[in-house]
């Protein structure tokens, strides 16, 4: 499961800092579109220079998601766009959106209808959280983690590289994509429900069935950083056998490094993909990062790397 280390390019810096902007936009579930809105001012600015330039579909139907259509696709990659953060409740009170990992006096920041904020997180005694700042936040105000984005020379550490990171592997992989579609999802993080009406409309309009989850998983006693992308074989959910048997069968023949995930627990939007009506061959594909959902998310750089090589094959031969 180890190939030729010299296949893959290190990462550059444009590109970094192209990762740390994305890691920068405040868009948890539910705000989606804060993201959407990046995303389209990015691609319009730069689809000039790609290969082709992909048909852009987006609108009420598609909610806050967004999707790029390339040439005949017979492949989609999917990308959750939202984050897990916390919403104001009553009494300086905060609820979970999906499940953050952080200690107490994290710095959080959001904006309501009195201007910016950064607060401080607190627990009570029971782990209720809550925020301490100098006023009291408007009720249904979201607030995410301040990001401080690091670099050395061999990781990335930040804030929301779940799932910034499978949204930059997207991006650098549309300028070469001749054939295929980027669903960029929405909800991911707190229970999901944009993936089916995505797969409705690209089964019923293209006749696509087959899907990579461009999404970032966690380092474990079987999955370790910096010995390439992670190619997972199941989580809580059992995908179809033989599709994963054939991404593996070009990760070898290519002579990537990759790793074979094998878990019990967790899941993604694969699992919308496989209790949906539609009969979509699914595989979770994403670099493994430490310190899950906490503000210090960190990421091997050369899993970056050969997650961006792996899908660039893919898309081609799948």
């Amino acid at each position: 499961m180890t190939g030729n280390k010299s296949t893959v390019q290190t990462v550059h810096a444009r590109e970094l800092n192209l990762l740390k902007r994305l890691c920068q936009v405040h868009a948890p579930s539910g705000e989606e579109h804060t993201m959407k809105e990046f995303l389209l001012r990015y691609i319009k600015k730069e689809m000039k220079n790609w290969s082709v330039k992909p048909e852009i579909l987006e609108g009420e139907e598609f909610q806050d998601c967004l999707i790029l259509k390339f040439g005949k696709p017979r492949t989609a990659v999917f990308a959750h766009m939202d984050s897990i953060g916390f919403t104001v409740r009553y009494f300086n009170q905060l609820l979970p959106i999906g499940s953050p990992e952080a200690e107490m006096g994290t710095r959080l920041v959001g904006h309501d209808s009195k201007g910016p904020i950064e607060c401080e997180l607190e627990y009570d005694k029971e782990n209720h959280a809550f925020y301490r700042f100098g006023r009291v936040i408007d009720r249904g105000t979201s607030l995410t983690y301040k990001i401080n984005f690091k670099e050395t020379r061999d990781y990335i550490q930040s804030a929301y590289l779940d799932n910034r990171l499978g949204i930059f592997n997207t991006l650098m992989l549309v300028p070469k994509l001749k054939d295929g579609i980027i669903a960029f999802s929405c909800w991911e993080e707190h229970g999901g429900g944009s993936v089916p009406y995505l797969a409705k409309y690209m089964y019923e309009q293209w006749g696509v069935k087959q899907a990579l989850i461009s999404d970032i998983t966690w380092v474990s006693d079987g999955v370790e950083p910096g010995k390439g992308v992670a190619i997972s074989m199941r989580d809580r959910n059992v995908p179809r056998k033989q599709f994963i048997n054939r991404i593996i069968e070009i990760a070898n023949r290519k002579k990537l490094d990759f790793q074979l995930e094998v878990e019990g627990m967790g899941s993604s939007d694969g699992r919308e993909l496989q209790t949906s009506p539609y009969p979509f061959d699914w595989c979770f594909v994403g670099a493994p990062q430490q310190n899950p959902h906490t503000p210090e998310e960190k990421v091997h750089k050369h899993d970056i790397k050969s997650m961006i090589t792996l899908y660039s094959h893919l898309m081609k031969e799948l």
